[in-house]
């Protein structure tokens, strides 16, 4: 299969593609079969590299290798709904799928960003073992069950960058009165420390940051902030992200078109959703060394480490926002107390092996 350049006409969350671009055309069934109509509605703009790219090939990858059974009409964000409107659009049947971050919907049940990233939380590896081996796809179908949905891992950007300001921040104090854009979580802990935080698709943060309405960003990581030209508008370039570090993207499907399906087409779905989440990772990873070099080198970008003073006051405000969290309702206690299982037994395991490899490598290597 030969994939499009989608980079070249990247796209920004929230703006309204063309009529004509709204439904993706796929191949037609070669052999006359029963069909199936789905939808997938997404929060990313049309061609938006990753994000959006990677959810299109998705939809793609769907009805070809349900061999046209499957017939999936894919529209980005603001070509059918909002971006902040397809929970809705899936929840109550209007389409079939969502290709979304789950922490956008924490004011439906705060539990919601557990399954995309939380502050201090799990690394895309220890997520995956969580969601797959460890009791966290049981949960999240629980979480969605309540909502009409079921929803599976398709997409992960890593461990995110801090963000972009438009100031210094050497200590906890110059968060305070902050105009923000993060959602989930880590915006909680940012009002924690006195600053104000803004939830905004993806396609108004650059807008907003130049008009002033808001004074700092996270977004991504270099790849698609490079593509977001947020170097044009402020100056400071902070790591590591304490908000989101191993960011799960959400096939989010309607539970009642869900249990219509053969399982065969079922298992279909399943696996073209975690293709995607290895391959988004893969190309993430692939792609942010480049364009970090191109901000530093084309852009004068100067990115700065988070000093500890800043990280113990993010992690003090943490647990703050995770009291609160877990005394939401049974189900948020659950998931949290899963979370912590995962964290300390993966993480523990993994601080011995990745993170102690690379260190050592690093060392070694002058890295």
């Amino acid at each position: 299969m030969k994939r499009r350049d989608f980079i070249s006409k990247a796209g920004l969350a929230g703006v309204g593609g063309a009529a004509a671009a709204a439904a993706s055309s796929f191949p037609k069934p070669s052999l006359a079969q029963e069909r199936i109509e789905m939808v997938i509605v997404s929060t990313w703009g049309r061609d938006f590299p990753g994000l959006g790219t990677n959810a299109q090939l998705m939809a793609e990858r769907i009805q070809e290798t349900s061999g046209g059974k499957i017939q999936v009409q894919y529209f980005a964000a603001g070509e059918r709904v909002g971006a902040f409107d397809s929970f809705d659009e899936v929840a109550s049947g209007n389409a079939q799928a969502y290709h979304a971050a789950d922490y956008y919907w924490k004011g439906k049940h705060p539990a919601w960003a557990y399954f995309t990233s939380v502050p201090f939380g799990l690394t895309y590896n220890e997520m995956a073992a969580w969601i797959h081996h460890m009791g966290g796809q049981e949960l999240w179908d629980e979480l969605a069950g309540d909502f009409g949905l079921k929803c599976l891992a398709a997409g992960n950007t890593g461990v995110q960058m801090g963000g972009w300001f438009n100031k210094e921040i050497n200590s906890a104090d110059d968060l305070k009165g902050l105009k923000m854009r993060i959602p989930g979580l880590g915006g909680d802990v940012m009002a924690k420390l006195g600053a104000s935080p803004v939830s905004l698709p993806g396609g108004q943060i650059y807008e907003n940051l130049v008009s002033g309405a808001i004074e700092a960003t996270e977004w991504v990581g270099p790849w698609n902030d490079y593509a977001m030209k947020f170097y044009e508008a402020t100056k400071y370039y902070y790591y590591p992200g304490m908000h989101e570090p191993g960011g799960f993207d959400s096939l989010g499907i309607n539970a009642s078109w869900w249990g219509t399906l053969s399982k065969t087409d079922q298992a279909i779905i399943k696996s073209v959703a975690g293709q995607t989440n290895d391959w988004m990772m893969a190309e993430y990873n692939a792609k942010n060394g480049e364009y970090l070099r191109k901000l530093i080198d084309e852009h004068g970008v100067e990115v700065r480490e988070f000093n500890d003073d800043v990280y113990d006051a993010f992690g003090d405000a943490a647990e703050q926002v995770f009291e609160e969290t877990r005394q939401h309702s049974d189900l948020a206690n659950k998931v949290h107390e899963s979370f912590l299982n995962a964290r300390s037994a993966a993480g523990g395991w993994l601080k011995l092996a990745d993170v102690g490899y690379s260190e050592k490598r690093n060392r070694v290597l002058g890295m």
